[in-house]
């Protein structure tokens, strides 16, 4: 019988799901396991994910914002899920890298577990199975709101998919943005983004959105000259998730402000 119980408990370990084995055995590790109602924490802003010829790209500024403050210039908003899949990250900062990090744990774990990799579905249901976990937390002001975007191997195309804050999916088939800038993010979109656009015209589009939004959103930080730092942006392709070199972004980050310059307003 004591032998009997020293093996059973490793049966609860066999699960594909390690969110749900953290729920059994740790439930406090969980994004917003511990929450409190602070309302000053750092929170990120915009994010957003755009399809274009080769798959999708996403991109996000560098700043993160507690109250009127700036918390953090230098943040990183856009996370590798696994080899063909990101997430962006919006709202409340810590409990927003932890959910990305956890989440990037779950797909490996599955991986592991079942021997295979879940679709780019399964992975899009996962990411709202945990923004449903955080509820609670969300109810008290620490909302994580990710954008999740991936290649298709399938369908042989990028898709990417937005969540509200219980954990509902929904596929948006062109582009979309998250977080305090983003209505201006996709209004500069909806002006800007063509179907089947090549790499170079797709990272300029998506620049041009994440400026637009610091134009008019003060949460949202524009590119900073002075300090070198400029949004991320990422691509994600049939050959996998890719970042784009921090020089590329400067020029064409810095072709866009010239270009503005000449118009005097700022569009």
């Amino acid at each position: 019988m004591s032998e009997n119980r020293r093996v059973h408990p490793f049966n609860d370990y066999v699960d594909s799901s390690f969110v749900e084995l953290l729920r059994r055995q740790s439930p406090h590790l969980l994004p917003g396991g511990g929450a409190a109602d602070t309302p000053d924490l750092p929170h990120g802003t915009t994010v957003l994910a755009m399809r274009y010829r080769d798959g999708v790209i996403m991109a996000g500024d560098r700043q993160a914002t507690a109250g009127y403050q700036v918390a953090s210039r230098r943040i990183e908003k856009i996370f590798k899920a696994d080899d063909l899949s990101g997430v962006g990250i919006a709202g409340a900062a810590g409990p927003a890298m932890e959910m990305a990090k956890l989440f990037q744990t779950e797909l490996e774990h599955y991986e592991k577990v079942e021997g295979d990799n879940l679709s780019l579905d399964g992975k899009a249901n996962k990411l709202g199975q945990m923004i449903r976990m955080n509820l609670q937390a969300a109810m008290m002001g620490l909302a994580v709101v990710p954008i999740f975007a991936g290649f298709d191997e399938k369908a042989g195309t990028g898709r990417l998919f937005k969540y509200d804050i219980t954990g509902g999916r929904y596929e948006e088939r062109d582009y979309d943005a998250q977080g305090s800038g983003s209505k201006d993010a996709r209004d500069s979109l909806k002006k800007l983004w063509k179907r089947d656009m090549p790499r170079d015209e797709a990272m300029r589009t998506a620049l041009e959105a994440l400026i637009d939004a610091a134009d008019e959103d003060v949460g949202t930080g524009g590119p900073d000259l002075v300090r070198g730092i400029f949004p991320s942006v990422k691509l994600i392709t049939r050959s996998g998730f890719g970042e784009v070199a921090d020089d590329e972004i400067r020029r064409v980050c810095e072709a866009i402000l010239a270009a503005r310059t000449t118009t005097g307003n700022g569009g």
